[in-house]
Protein backbone atom coordinates (compact mmCIF):
# COMPACT_ATOMS: atom_id res chain seq x y z
CA UNK A 1 0.00 0.00 0.00
CA UNK A 2 1.24 3.50 -0.46
CA UNK A 3 -0.26 6.40 0.69
CA UNK A 4 0.14 9.48 -0.69
CA UNK A 5 -0.76 12.88 0.44
CA UNK A 6 0.46 14.90 -1.66
CA UNK A 7 -2.03 17.53 -2.33
CA UNK A 8 -3.09 17.80 0.96
CA UNK A 9 -2.36 20.16 3.90
CA UNK A 10 -2.46 18.26 7.31
CA UNK A 11 -2.79 20.69 10.72
CA UNK A 12 -1.19 18.33 13.66
CA UNK A 13 -1.85 20.32 17.36
CA UNK A 14 0.65 20.05 19.94
CA UNK A 15 3.47 18.22 17.56
CA UNK A 16 6.24 19.68 18.80
CA UNK A 17 7.26 15.90 20.53
CA UNK A 18 5.95 12.70 21.44
CA UNK A 19 3.04 11.38 19.35
CA UNK A 20 1.78 14.83 17.72
CA UNK A 21 5.28 15.06 17.00
CA UNK A 22 5.68 11.44 15.12
CA UNK A 23 2.42 11.95 13.59
CA UNK A 24 3.44 15.34 11.78
CA UNK A 25 6.56 13.22 10.66
CA UNK A 26 4.49 10.16 9.13
CA UNK A 27 2.24 12.54 7.60
CA UNK A 28 5.14 14.50 6.15
CA UNK A 29 6.29 11.30 4.65
CA UNK A 30 3.57 10.56 3.04
CA UNK A 31 3.71 13.92 0.93
CA UNK A 32 1.24 16.01 2.95
CA UNK A 33 1.85 19.62 3.89
CA UNK A 34 2.15 19.91 7.07
CA UNK A 35 1.49 22.74 10.21
CA UNK A 36 3.49 21.55 13.25
CA UNK A 37 2.22 23.57 15.83
CA UNK A 38 2.86 24.59 19.63
CA UNK A 39 2.61 26.79 22.13
CA UNK A 40 6.36 28.40 22.29
CA UNK A 41 7.53 29.82 18.97
CA UNK A 42 11.29 28.53 19.62
CA UNK A 43 9.90 24.73 20.03
CA UNK A 44 7.87 24.88 17.33
CA UNK A 45 10.85 26.08 14.97
CA UNK A 46 12.75 23.53 16.23
CA UNK A 47 9.97 20.60 15.17
CA UNK A 48 10.12 21.87 11.87
CA UNK A 49 13.75 21.89 11.64
CA UNK A 50 13.86 18.49 12.56
CA UNK A 51 11.26 16.81 10.55
CA UNK A 52 12.85 18.98 7.54
CA UNK A 53 15.92 17.19 7.99
CA UNK A 54 14.46 14.02 8.19
CA UNK A 55 12.49 14.18 5.43
CA UNK A 56 13.94 15.56 2.81
CA UNK A 57 12.03 17.91 0.69
CA UNK A 58 9.16 18.16 3.20
CA UNK A 59 7.22 20.62 2.99
CA UNK A 60 6.24 22.20 6.51
CA UNK A 61 5.12 25.52 8.46
CA UNK A 62 4.80 26.31 12.20
CA UNK A 63 1.91 28.14 13.92
CA UNK A 64 2.86 29.08 17.81
CA UNK A 65 -0.60 29.03 19.92
CA UNK A 66 -2.06 28.11 22.68
CA UNK A 67 -5.57 26.43 21.96
CA UNK A 68 -6.70 26.13 25.49
CA UNK A 69 -8.69 29.24 24.38
CA UNK A 70 -10.66 30.88 21.73
CA UNK A 71 -7.73 33.24 20.78
CA UNK A 72 -5.46 30.87 20.17
CA UNK A 73 -8.02 28.66 17.71
CA UNK A 74 -8.40 31.77 16.28
CA UNK A 75 -4.31 32.92 15.64
CA UNK A 76 -4.56 28.97 13.84
CA UNK A 77 -7.58 29.60 11.77
CA UNK A 78 -5.90 33.16 10.61
CA UNK A 79 -2.71 31.81 9.57
CA UNK A 80 -4.17 28.64 7.63
CA UNK A 81 -8.03 29.53 7.04
CA UNK A 82 -8.25 25.86 5.52
CA UNK A 83 -6.81 22.35 6.06
CA UNK A 84 -7.82 18.52 4.08
CA UNK A 85 -6.60 16.77 7.43
CA UNK A 86 -6.94 17.69 11.64
CA UNK A 87 -5.68 15.79 14.12
CA UNK A 88 -6.18 16.90 16.78
CA UNK A 89 -3.55 15.75 19.16
CA UNK A 90 -3.32 18.31 21.59
CA UNK A 91 -4.17 16.88 25.99
CA UNK A 92 -2.66 16.91 28.82
CA UNK A 93 -2.37 14.92 31.92
CA UNK A 94 -1.34 14.39 35.36
CA UNK A 95 -1.88 12.04 38.37
CA UNK A 96 -4.23 13.44 41.36
CA UNK A 97 -6.70 11.97 44.01
CA UNK A 98 -9.95 13.25 42.71
CA UNK A 99 -11.20 14.66 45.76
CA UNK A 100 -8.22 17.02 45.15
CA UNK A 101 -9.22 17.89 41.30
CA UNK A 102 -10.68 21.15 41.76
CA UNK A 103 -12.82 23.22 39.66
CA UNK A 104 -9.82 25.07 37.98
CA UNK A 105 -8.60 21.85 37.09
CA UNK A 106 -11.29 20.33 35.61
CA UNK A 107 -11.87 23.22 33.85
CA UNK A 108 -8.68 23.01 32.34
CA UNK A 109 -8.67 20.26 31.48
CA UNK A 110 -11.48 20.10 29.23
CA UNK A 111 -10.71 23.42 27.48
CA UNK A 112 -7.29 21.88 26.59
CA UNK A 113 -8.10 18.13 25.50
CA UNK A 114 -11.91 18.55 24.64
CA UNK A 115 -12.58 22.44 23.83
CA UNK A 116 -9.20 22.81 21.45
CA UNK A 117 -10.48 20.27 19.50
CA UNK A 118 -14.30 21.06 19.11
CA UNK A 119 -12.95 25.10 18.31
CA UNK A 120 -11.03 23.80 15.87
CA UNK A 121 -13.11 21.08 14.36
CA UNK A 122 -16.00 23.49 14.01
CA UNK A 123 -14.37 25.73 11.85
CA UNK A 124 -12.07 23.14 9.38
CA UNK A 125 -14.74 20.55 8.86
CA UNK A 126 -16.74 23.04 7.24
CA UNK A 127 -14.59 24.05 3.92
CA UNK A 128 -13.52 19.94 4.46
CA UNK A 129 -17.20 19.50 3.67
CA UNK A 130 -17.64 21.66 1.00
CA UNK A 131 -14.95 20.69 -0.86
CA UNK A 132 -16.34 17.06 -0.49
CA UNK A 133 -12.53 15.72 1.04
CA UNK A 134 -11.27 15.84 4.57
CA UNK A 135 -10.36 13.74 7.92
CA UNK A 136 -10.54 14.78 11.19
CA UNK A 137 -9.11 12.57 13.91
CA UNK A 138 -9.32 12.82 17.89
CA UNK A 139 -6.22 11.44 19.82
CA UNK A 140 -8.13 9.56 22.52
CA UNK A 141 -6.27 7.15 24.74
CA UNK A 142 -7.15 3.65 26.55
CA UNK A 143 -8.10 5.18 29.53
CA UNK A 144 -11.20 6.88 27.56
CA UNK A 145 -12.59 3.17 28.20
CA UNK A 146 -10.61 1.89 31.42
CA UNK A 147 -11.17 5.45 33.45
CA UNK A 148 -7.84 5.85 35.62
CA UNK A 149 -8.44 5.88 39.61
CA UNK A 150 -5.91 8.10 39.78
CA UNK A 151 -6.54 11.00 36.76
CA UNK A 152 -10.57 10.36 36.23
CA UNK A 153 -10.49 14.19 34.84
CA UNK A 154 -8.20 13.42 32.07
CA UNK A 155 -10.28 10.07 31.42
CA UNK A 156 -13.08 11.44 31.55
CA UNK A 157 -11.78 14.06 29.43
CA UNK A 158 -10.87 11.31 26.70
CA UNK A 159 -14.46 10.19 27.01
CA UNK A 160 -16.07 13.51 26.03
CA UNK A 161 -13.39 13.43 23.28
CA UNK A 162 -14.57 10.22 21.90
CA UNK A 163 -18.34 11.57 22.28
CA UNK A 164 -17.67 14.43 20.23
CA UNK A 165 -16.10 12.33 17.35
CA UNK A 166 -19.09 9.97 17.22
CA UNK A 167 -21.19 12.83 16.84
CA UNK A 168 -19.26 14.84 14.00
CA UNK A 169 -18.98 11.80 12.17
CA UNK A 170 -22.72 11.66 12.16
CA UNK A 171 -23.09 15.59 11.30
CA UNK A 172 -20.87 15.41 8.12
CA UNK A 173 -22.25 11.44 7.33
CA UNK A 174 -21.96 11.40 3.53
CA UNK A 175 -20.01 13.95 2.76
CA UNK A 176 -16.81 12.56 2.11
CA UNK A 177 -15.02 13.82 5.51
CA UNK A 178 -14.37 10.87 7.92
CA UNK A 179 -14.10 11.70 11.42
CA UNK A 180 -12.32 9.28 14.09
CA UNK A 181 -10.57 8.56 17.51
CA UNK A 182 -7.10 7.04 17.62
CA UNK A 183 -7.19 5.33 21.52
CA UNK A 184 -3.14 4.88 22.17
CA UNK A 185 -1.78 3.10 25.11
CA UNK A 186 1.13 3.84 27.33
CA UNK A 187 3.66 5.43 24.61
CA UNK A 188 7.27 6.09 24.94
CA UNK A 189 7.23 10.22 24.31
CA UNK A 190 9.20 12.31 26.67
CA UNK A 191 6.69 12.91 29.08
CA UNK A 192 6.65 9.09 29.85
CA UNK A 193 10.25 8.39 29.41
CA UNK A 194 10.83 11.26 32.33
CA UNK A 195 7.71 9.53 34.30
CA UNK A 196 9.64 6.08 33.71
CA UNK A 197 12.87 7.47 34.77
CA UNK A 198 11.62 9.19 38.21
CA UNK A 199 10.26 5.66 38.69
CA UNK A 200 13.43 3.93 38.26
CA UNK A 201 15.28 6.59 40.76
CA UNK A 202 12.51 5.29 43.21
CA UNK A 203 12.17 1.47 42.99
CA UNK A 204 15.89 1.57 42.30
CA UNK A 205 15.71 -0.62 38.67
CA UNK A 206 17.01 0.03 35.24
CA UNK A 207 14.33 2.09 33.02
CA UNK A 208 13.78 -0.81 31.37
CA UNK A 209 12.60 -2.25 34.41
CA UNK A 210 10.64 0.31 35.35
CA UNK A 211 8.50 -0.27 32.35
CA UNK A 212 7.68 -3.65 32.93
CA UNK A 213 6.57 -2.42 36.83
CA UNK A 214 4.66 0.15 35.52
CA UNK A 215 2.65 -1.73 33.18
CA UNK A 216 2.45 -4.56 35.82
CA UNK A 217 1.00 -2.54 38.20
CA UNK A 218 -1.00 -0.34 36.19
CA UNK A 219 -1.89 -1.58 33.05
CA UNK A 220 -1.61 -5.76 33.58
CA UNK A 221 -3.86 -6.41 31.02
CA UNK A 222 -1.65 -5.74 28.20
CA UNK A 223 -0.83 -8.05 25.14
CA UNK A 224 2.02 -5.92 23.55
CA UNK A 225 4.00 -6.01 27.26
CA UNK A 226 6.02 -2.90 26.61
CA UNK A 227 5.27 0.43 25.77
CA UNK A 228 4.92 1.28 21.85
CA UNK A 229 6.72 3.87 19.87
CA UNK A 230 5.23 7.50 18.86
CA UNK A 231 5.93 6.21 15.33
CA UNK A 232 3.93 2.81 16.30
CA UNK A 233 0.78 5.18 17.09
CA UNK A 234 1.42 8.02 13.88
CA UNK A 235 1.42 4.84 11.64
CA UNK A 236 -2.33 4.09 12.30
CA UNK A 237 -3.05 8.02 11.92
CA UNK A 238 -1.59 8.47 8.93
CA UNK A 239 -3.42 5.53 7.25
CA UNK A 240 -6.72 6.70 8.66
CA UNK A 241 -5.95 10.12 7.26
CA UNK A 242 -5.33 8.54 3.92
CA UNK A 243 -7.69 8.02 0.77
CA UNK A 244 -7.04 4.34 2.03
CA UNK A 245 -9.19 4.49 4.71
CA UNK A 246 -12.43 6.23 2.72
CA UNK A 247 -15.10 3.84 4.47
CA UNK A 248 -13.81 4.04 8.12
CA UNK A 249 -15.33 6.86 10.18
CA UNK A 250 -17.40 7.27 13.56
CA UNK A 251 -14.61 4.43 14.86
CA UNK A 252 -12.90 4.53 17.98
CA UNK A 253 -9.54 3.01 16.46
CA UNK A 254 -6.98 1.32 19.49
CA UNK A 255 -3.27 0.85 18.78
CA UNK A 256 -3.40 0.16 23.11
CA UNK A 257 -1.19 -3.22 22.82
CA UNK A 258 -4.12 -5.11 23.74
CA UNK A 259 -5.21 -3.52 27.15
CA UNK A 260 -8.70 -2.85 26.87
CA UNK A 261 -10.43 -5.92 27.85
CA UNK A 262 -13.46 -5.93 24.85
CA UNK A 263 -12.93 -7.92 21.70
CA UNK A 264 -15.43 -5.01 20.15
Amino acid sequence: MQIDLKGKRAIVTGSTAGIGFAIAEGLARAGAKVVVTGRKQNTVDRAVESIGKAVPGARLSGVAADFANAEGSQTLIAAVPDADILINNLGIYGGCSFFDIDDAAWEEIFQVNVMSGVRLARHYARGMQERGWGRIQFISSESALNIPAEMVHYGVSKAAMQGVSRGLAKVLAGSGVTVNTILPGPTRTEGAQAMLAKLAEERGVSTDEAEILFLNENRPSTLLKRFATPEEVANLCVYTASPQASATTGAALRVEGGIVESIA
